[in-house]
Order: C-alpha cells, then sequence, then structure tokens
C-alpha cells in the first residue's frame, strides 16, 4: 500500500512516519517542504499545491499512490475567522481537486470538531453539523465535496496534541506549548470554559492506518479522547506531571484569548469507533497517561523541571 499525505505538518508527517514504520509507503506532499524535526524516520517529500488546477492530479499519478489521507489547509481557526475565502478555499477548492482525481482510491480525510457549534456536551456521528466559525463551514464544505467519492472516509478528530520542538514553525499544539513555556518559567493561560476531548497525534495515527488498510470502512467517524477536560485543566494536569507550581496556570474565559472564536464545547463521541472492525481493537489513551507517555519519551526525568 502507498499512500499521498496532503500536508506536511504535525499531523501529516506523524501519519506518514506511522506508515513507514509498520511497513507501508507514504509519501508527503505540501506546497512548502516539512519542518526538519529530527525524527529519525524521513518519509519523502514532493511539492504540491493541492488548490491548483490538475496539480493533485498529476502528482497523484506521478507518485502511483493508491491511497490518499488529506490533512491540507489552514487549521489556525483564529486565522480562519479573518480570512474565510481563503480558508473556504484552502479546504473546500482544494477537496474538489481531489475528488476530481481520486476515482475509486480510499481517501481519507482528516476533518474536525468545529463542524459542530458547542451547544452540546458532546456530539457523535449522528449529531447535525452546525459550523460557528470560518474554520467549521470551510471544514464542513469540504466534507460534502468529498463524501461524495465511493472510497472516502470522513475522520473527524478532537483536538490533536503530541510532542513537537519548541523551535517548531507557526504555533505549537497546546500541550507542546504548555511543556515548553512550564519548564521555561512562563506562565499559560488558558479558558475554564472551553472543553475538549485531547487525542493523542500516536492514535490519531493509528486510526488512520487502520482506514486506510481495512477492506470495509465507515464513511464517518469520529475520533475523540476518552476525557472531556477543559484547557484550564489540562494544563494544570501538565504543570504536576512536569512538577511545577500549579499557580504558573491562570484560568480565563475563552473569550479573553485566542480561543474566542472556537466552540464552547468541541467533545466528540462515536457510536461506531468501539464496535467497527477497523477500530474495535483501538484504544485511544487518556490525557494523563499520554502525557507520562509523552514526557517519557522525550524528558530525562531529572530535567522535566526548570522550577
Amino acid at each position: 500500500m502507498k499512500a499521498l499525505v496532503v500536508g506536511s505538518g504535525f499531523v501529516g508527517r506523524a501519519i506518514a512516519r506511522h506508515l513507514l514504520d509498520h511497513g507501508d509507503e507514504a509519501v508527503l506532499a505540501s506546497r512548502t517542504p516539512p519542518f526538519a524535526d529530527g525524527a529519525p524516520v524521513t518519509p519523502d517529500w514532493v511539492p504540491l499545491d493541492v488548490a491548483v488546477p490538475g496539480a493533485f492530479a498529476e502528482t497523484l499519478h506521478r507518485t502511483a499512490a493508491d491511497t490518499v489521507v488529506l490533512v491540507h489547509g489552514p487549521s489556525d481557526v483564529t486565522w480562519c475567522e479573518s480570512h474565510p475565502q481563503e480558508a473556504m478555499a484552502g479546504h473546500a477548492g482544494a477537496a474538489r481537486m481531489v475528488a476530481e482525481a481520486a476515482g475509486d482510491r480510499r481517501v481519507v480525510f482528516i476533518s474536525t470538531d468545529n463542524v459542530f457549534d458547542g451547544t452540546a456536551v458532546t456530539s457523535s456521528e449522528s449529531t447535525p453539523t452546525h459550523p460557528a466559525n470560518a474554520y467549521g463551514r470551510a471544514k464542513r464544505a469540504a466534507e460534502d465535496v468529498l463524501s461524495a467519492l465511493p472510497g472516502a472516509v470522513l475522520l473527524r478528530v478532537s483536538l490533536i496534541y503530541g510532542w513537537e520542538t519548541a523551535d517548531t514553525p507557526k504555533w505549537l499544539n497546546f500541550f507542546a506549548s504548555c511543556v515548553h513555556r512550564l519548564r521555561a518559567g512562563e506562565t499559560v493561560a488558558a479558558p475554564y470554559d472551553q472543553w475538549t476531548t485531547p487525542v493523542l497525534i500516536d492514535d490519531v495515527a493509528e486510526a488512520t492506518r487502520a482506514l486506510v488498510t481495512t477492506a470495509t470502512a465507515p464513511k464517518l467517524l469520529h475520533l475523540g479522547g476518552p476525557d472531556r477536560i477543559s484547557r484550564a485543566d489540562w494544563a494544570a494536569g501538565i504543570a504536576a506531571a512536569l512538577g511545577v507550581p500549579r499557580e504558573r496556570v491562570t484560568a480565563e474565559p475563552r473569550a479573553h484569548g485566542r480561543y474566542a472564536h472556537r466552540p464552547a464545547s468541541t467533545c466528540l463521541s462515536s457510536e461506531l469507533f468501539a464496535t467497527h472492525p477497523a477500530t474495535a481493537a483501538l484504544r485511544p489513551r487518556p490525557v494523563q497517561e499520554a502525557t507520562r507517555l509523552l514526557l517519557g519519551r522525550h524528558l530525562p526525568p531529572t530535567v522535566r523541571s526548570t522550577a
């Protein structure tokens, strides 16, 4: 199996590496080369602007990929809110280029919890979508385009987190940002009224591979972690694991910071994940367990705290 992974950011790189680690072939494709984060496995990369007519079809032919994983488009919710037309073009416009060329290939589209407005405590596959921001509307429009493909799988994921180095360009995922700032002696302000079901990047990559390789896959699937937690409580848990004072975490309303445009609840549940043959054996990890895993993997115990 050879996968073309469109998007070479944090999520795309992790998925491609997971495929390679399990004996599959994977090629990253994006407008700019992926960040060299020093990981031991470096997937091949080809340049691609998926929004350019004909570019995806040519790349698909050149790489001879038989499956596609889509992690394309801008994901900064605040930026999308200020640039709604660009966000729509980056997601739905690019999805049209994929739909024109993908044929009957398996296409796994990594979508988002932001297709819901956050009024429900948690949203399952049967919950009606109602995006409350430009990012969610762009992703929902891309879902509509891709759902017509015979081999498409729409994988909606909750907030993805994992390890990133402090010099990673753009912004760090919430977990990594908290770790590096707390270890540097800084404070972290996090909303007490923005709830999520965080999912470890390793679990996202594992689920994606299961959906890419299975003979039969659901058209729509939700993937969230087992914990429903506020960002403030999550940041406090990270501080505790690092051994830094709890006072370094300040709880604030989401309206006061960069999370103002996010729904109050971006929590996902699933009616299928635990029972579908492709994913029934998978168990997304709780944030406390995953925090210990990530810190143990990347920080020697003697240097975890600089406090």
